[in-house]
């Protein structure tokens, strides 16, 4: 039997990655995908078969990688300022470099076919509890602790979810808009966080 070229299949899996969730190609066909890589489809489909598959073991990856990102910041022992600064630094980062991964989260999840794992609900229940110290020590304005994070990720994620639009109101380009979300990391901490 053949051994298989694992550099050829992680060429396609990063190429196809890129295309899915920094281009934002989510129908992209394997031909498509083939020809960015720069190999045949024929040899596409030897590893994977279907586009279907592809990208089921892409999206897996990307959701991994995105989980090991987040989990680590979300168990760090340091004090929560610098935790909050971290959480939206990396979160920032990854959603620039894949802004597209997040859609397709929340599709799946509006579709049913991804559920939010009980490891994640108590990891967040933790940060809930580090937000409510916060604003008892004044330091974060009171409000429901919930609320607190939903307001943090819509800051964060939306302006990138929605970056065809913005470009196009704001008449900016792709390193001028890449230059304002960087600017807004530290923004989104300021307005936060007192």
């Amino acid at each position: 039997m053949a051994q298989r070229d694992t550099g050829t299949e992680q060429l396609i899996k990063d190429t196809a990655k890129r295309i899915f969730f920094s281009e934002g190609k989510l129908h992209a066909t394997t031909q498509d995908i083939a020809d960015a890589a720069g190999v045949n489809r024929t040899l596409l489909n030897y590893y994977f078969r279907s586009r279907d598959i592809l990208f089921e073991q892409v999206a897996a990856e990307a959701m991994a990688e995105m989980k090991a990102v987040m989990d680590s910041v979300f168990s760090a022992k340091i004090e929560f300022k610098d935790k909050l600064h971290k959480l939206i630094a990396v979160f920032m980062d990854q959603a620039m470099q894949f802004p597209y991964r997040e859609m397709y989260v929340v599709t799946s999840l509006n579709r049913g076919d991804k559920t939010v794992p009980e490891e994640k609900k108590i990891k967040v229940k933790a940060f809930l509890k580090e937000i409510s110290e916060e604003m008892e020590k004044g330091k974060i304005k009171k409000m429901d602790p919930r609320q607190f994070c939903m307001n943090l990720f819509a800051l964060m994620a939306y302006p990138l979810i929605t970056s065809c639009l913005n470009k196009s109101i704001y008449t900016v380009g792709d390193s001028e808009y890449l230059k304002l979300m960087k600017e807004r990391k530290q923004l989104i901490f300021d307005m936060i966080y007192q």
